[in-house]
């Protein structure tokens, strides 16, 4: 083959559609899982490599980002992150209310067994928001390090506002060097296609899905109520905003961030996704470069609806009774309590003793909830993350349109 006849293929590629190669990846991975278990999870490593990659960029992505945002950002200049915000919070509430409503119409028993589960979960309120405040002032090259998204985001902002006194050349660098970032993170998505081909062959080959169908009541509800707020309460929500069609938005978001963020089970593995979906809508650059890897550690929508349904499953096992006083409590405390979860695969599960302690549930027993929350998290947290994920562009991109309605 001629380097011609190489560079047009290279060219092909990286100018196609970057989701119809997801799909052929995803086809792909299923065939080779079924046909060749061995093979299937030598491959894995085009997973963990993409995922790494991605993780790896991001937070020096938001870091640079975010700084040379501020830093760039003109007096008279106009954000639209309180909206952003208020879109979040009330996000998340609904989808904790609404969990608490699939729950109670199809409710569900569990058949608690001890499971192996290492972490330490926090024993209360406070304790999540003891590692959040104290989050913010880590070490920002630990922060960079350790991907504590809350810690980098608190330090590149104090250092944009810094930074704004600086001189034109001083800004015009940060500016360069995010457009740098911002290239390299491009190049890094297009393995998307590999990435997920190496995920889903190596997941469906280890874990297969026999062990989800004594849990396929649980899956139901918990996907179900996902499904609601995607299809159902998001796009009112963003109805509410911009008085438009919000379908259109709903489903590229979906689409283009959800299907990513479904394989990688990391919101903040897939905030470069997210960031170069952002701007090909043309929002405001100076508004998704800090909701987008904010909405990666506050958003969650997803871990509130996870942490309800779980904590409503221990408490209808074990028949404690449940008023609508405490129902409306366990949506405040879940919805507060998913704004603590890690932002990496699993982080919502250590949260449900927390939640379980609403209920007087011994903390050994809301461990073996944790423990099936891991059995079916390979639909459970991938749902989960997509619909986190996805609705931080939804939200940003509504909240923006809203603004510029307005005008």
């Amino acid at each position: 083959m001629t380097s011609n006849m190489k560079s047009t293929l290279f060219q092909r590629y990286m100018n196609g559609s970057l989701v119809l190669q997801i799909v052929v990846g995803i086809l792909c991975g299923v065939v080779l899982a079924y046909v060749s278990p061995e093979a299937a999870q030598s491959v894995g490593v085009l997973g963990g490599f993409f995922v790494k990659a991605l993780k790896g960029i991001a937070p020096i992505l938001v870091f640079i980002l975010v700084i040379a945002s501020i830093a760039n950002h003109k007096h008279n200049q106009q954000t639209y992150i309180r909206p952003v915000l208020v879109l979040y919070a009330v996000g998340t509430l609904i989808a904790a209310f609404t969990a608490v409503f699939f729950s109670y119409l199809f409710p569900t028993k569990l058949n608690l067994v001890a499971g192996n589960v290492s972490q330490s979960a926090p024993q209360g309120i406070h304790d999540v928001l003891h590692t959040l405040f104290f989050n913010m002032v880590d070490n920002p090259v630990n922060a960079l390090v350790t991907g504590n998204y809350i810690g980098i985001l608190t330090w590149s902002v104090c250092f944009g506002i810094g930074l704004r006194h600086g001189s034109d050349t001083t800004k015009a660098l940060l500016q360069n060097l995010a457009d740098s970032v911002t290239r390299v993170v491009g190049f890094v998505i297009r393995l998307a296609p590999f990435g997920v081909f190496g995920l889903v062959s190596n997941t469906i080959a280890t874990t297969g899905f026999g062990a989800l169908l004594g849990y396929s009541h649980l899956l139901a509800v918990l996907i179900g109520s996902m499904l609601f707020i995607a299809l159902v309460t998001n796009p009112l929500l963003v109805f509410l905003a911009t008085r438009k069609n919000p379908y259109p938005l709903v489903f590229q978001c979906l689409k283009e961030s959800g299907v990513t963020a479904f394989f990688t089970r990391s919101s903040a593995a897939n905030i470069p996704v997210n960031m170069d979906l952002c701007k090909r809508l043309q929002l405001d650059e100076d508004t998704y470069s800090v909701s987008i890897p904010l909405g990666a550690t506050i958003n969650m929508a997803g871990a509130a609806i996870t942490i309800t349904v779980l904590t409503l499953a221990a408490v209808n096992t074990l028949g404690i009774p449940v008023d609508f006083a405490t129902a409306i409590l366990l949506s405040i405390i879940a919805a507060i309590s998913a704004c603590g979860s890690s932002g990496v695969a699993g982080g919502s599960l250590l949260l449900i003793p927390l939640a379980c302690s609403l209920f007087n549930i011994p903390n050994e027993v809301a461990m073996q909830v944790v423990a099936v929350g891991f059995i079916i998290g390979v639909l459970q947290d991938s749902s989960e993350t997509a619909l986190n994920s996805s609705t931080d562009v939804l939200f940003t991109a509504a909240a923006c349109r809203s603004v510029t309605r307005h005008s």
